[in-house]
């Protein structure tokens, strides 16, 4: 039986619970592929998966008890080593990323993909730890500008512009022809004009509400602020949206209420993905019109430290692990 290794989380926890263990190399089913991982991410979506740190995890695929996938990681890029009977979509030798929220796996040597999930094959001259961050944050952002109406000419604002999915939330807005202005703190000015937002305040000396200005959507991809400190500055029917809950899950209450109501509303759309999603991303990450920020590159075996600096809020875009030759 051949091995690999995984940092598997037998339960509930802080960073820590997660350990480095020898499990064996899972096998493909006719339809599916084996995907020898070399990169992948620690992102939110991770690590909601191993805190629970909302409840709700538990009841929408977490496990009640512990979770019920233990080898976590939704992001990877890796090479096709072996694929099922019938397989027609991929062979071996293809290098792919893709993105799995239902049965996770990436963080591991080895992983089983469908040929139908949301993977696609890697654009050329990409490395695979370039590749691996391409799907969490921009088709979390994308499933919102989507949700939210977007179209050329509308004004935007973007808080947390230097996360994974806020970085990813202004490179669309502009692919999109929106007027974006962006918020993030003094270090990373540069780094989200770069990414082509019109406007860019720096939160540490300026409160982007007090400086006025309407907005027709307001995306708060960092959830550190709320649907009511953003009134005065949505358009009448204006709306905004929260990676995060809120306070007692209010964005999902106050998002239920929307639907009867007129006028400014809040939207929390639930982020689905598939196989077009993936080969899209990849067109766009060719033709140069999108790409993934990335925070740092660190060794498999650091995955504990990794998750706790992304723990910490204070990531520049994506995390990403790579598994040494």
């Amino acid at each position: 039986m051949k091995l690999m290794t995984a940092a598997v989380a037998p339960a509930y926890g802080p960073p820590e619970v997660l350990r480095l263990e020898q499990v064996p190399v899972p096998q493909p089913k006719a339809d599916e592929l084996l995907i020898r991982v070399r990169a992948t991410t620690v992102n939110r979506t991770d690590c909601g998966f191993r805190s629970a740190e909302y409840a709700i995890i538990r009841f929408v695929g977490g496990g009640l008890l512990k979770p019920r996938h233990p080898i976590l990681g939704c992001e990877y890029a890796g090479e096709v080593v072996a694929v099922g009977d019938r397989v027609t979509r991929f062979a071996p030798g293809d290098r792919v990323f893709g993105f799995d929220d239902a049965r996770f796996g990436s963080h591991a040597e080895y992983r089983i993909s469908r040929q139908t999930d949301a993977l696609a094959r890697i654009p050329d001259g990409w490395t695979y730890e370039e590749a691996a961050p391409l799907l969490e944050g921009a088709h979390y952002a994308d499933c919102d500008w989507r949700a939210a109406g977007l179209r050329a000419g509308m004004r935007v604002l973007v808080n947390g512009a230097t996360g994974a999915i806020g970085s990813a939330a202004v490179q669309l807005a502009k692919q999109a022809g929106a007027q974006v202005t962006a918020v993030c703190a003094t270090p990373h000015l540069e780094l989200v004009a770069s990414l082509g937002a019109d406007q860019v305040v720096d939160y540490t000396r300026e409160d982007v509400v007090a400086r006025g200005g309407t907005y027709h959507i307001v995306f708060d991809a960092v959830g550190k602020r709320r649907f009511r400190d953003f009134i005065s500055v949505l358009e009448p029917d204006g709306v905004y949206m929260s990676t995060e809950l809120g306070p007692r899950a209010e964005n999902i209450t106050l998002a239920l209420r929307g639907l009867f109501t007129k006028g400014k509303r809040v939207l929390f759309p639930i982020p689905t993905i598939s196989q077009a999603d993936a080969e899209r991303f990849a067109a766009l990450a060719s033709s140069g019109a999108y790409r993934p920020v990335i925070d740092s590159v660190r060794p498999f075996r650091e995955i504990v430290d990794a998750t706790r600096h992304v723990e910490t809020g204070m990531k520049t875009g994506n995390v990403v692990l790579r598994h040494d030759p």
